[in-house]
């Protein structure tokens, strides 16, 4: 086995992250797996010059609009994209690659909204999803990543009193990140840092919040119970810039 580096960016819009230094940092990061989320594209609007890297895309529907890549040295078993429910599949969330002793995920999961709007919906895609991820999980151990859209408990974002009932802090949203824990998996960076505090990976672009560093962390590398042994650090990149969320790490034995 061999220690793989794995990274995870929702890059807000890839066409406008490819005019800030976007290659640089991947380059910087030097991941065996690079994924990433809102890339905000539609087949065909740009391309990615990623020499030693297979590419594979999920596009929405709808222009502009959510999406997901994967970047990876090791050519995949299989792919697919979604997770095979058509009310789930039309916005380009889930791309799934399997490999020889293990799946690796990247989803971008849907956001409540103002005013939670899509609440509802958020709980069914959440139920839909700890399903799939489960049914993979007894054929080969489970690696997922992404912006999950929630910070799970109060460590995990500056303002969690005035923030209790918005969208990405509900104790609807909180309590599907507790399900899906306890169905046998492992968020990686508090089973490196428990109490670590003041470490984000989003920020709102108003009231200069990622100066103030007054943010969540709502993106995440969750794994297999089966493999935190596995595990050998986890990592925030709060020093790349580029969009309103940071980089994430994981490396592991694998």
């Amino acid at each position: 086995m061999a220690v793989k580096r794995f990274v995870s960016w929702n890059v807000n819009g890839i066409r406008a992250c490819l005019n800030k230094d976007f290659y640089e940092s991947f380059a910087s990061l030097d991941a065996d797996i690079f994924c990433l989320q809102e890339t905000k594209m539609q087949e065909g609007q740009a391309e990615l010059a990623l020499d030693g890297y297979h590419q594979f895309w999920n596009y929405a529907e709808k222009k502009g609009y959510s999406g997901t890549a994967v970047f990876t040295r090791e050519e995949p078993l299989s792919v697919s994209y979604g997770l095979g429910i058509p009310e789930h599949d039309t916005e380009g969330r889930v791309i799934t690659l399997e490999f020889d002793k293990f799946y690796f995920i990247t989803v971008y999961v849907p956001n409540a909204r103002d005013g939670l709007v899509r609440l509802d919906y958020r709980m069914e895609w959440e139920d839909a999803f700890r399903k799939y991820i489960c049914e993979l999980d007894k054929k080969k151990p489970v690696v997922f990543c992404g912006d999950l859209n929630v910070a799970h408990k109060e460590i995990d974002l500056k303002n969690p009193k005035t923030n209790r009932r918005n969208p990405g802090f509900t104790d609807e949203e909180r309590g599907k990140f507790t399900e899906m824990l306890e169905s046998g998996f492992v968020d990686s960076f508090r089973y490196f840092y428990p109490d670590l505090e003041g470490v984000y990976s989003w920020w709102s672009y108003r009231f200069s919040a990622r100066a103030k560093n007054a943010g969540w962390r709502i993106d995440y590398f969750i794994v297999s119970e089966k493999l935190k042994n596995n595990m050998k650090d986890a990592k925030i990149h709060n020093e790349i810039f580029g969009s309103d969320h940071c980089p994430v790490e994981l490396e592991i034995e694998i």
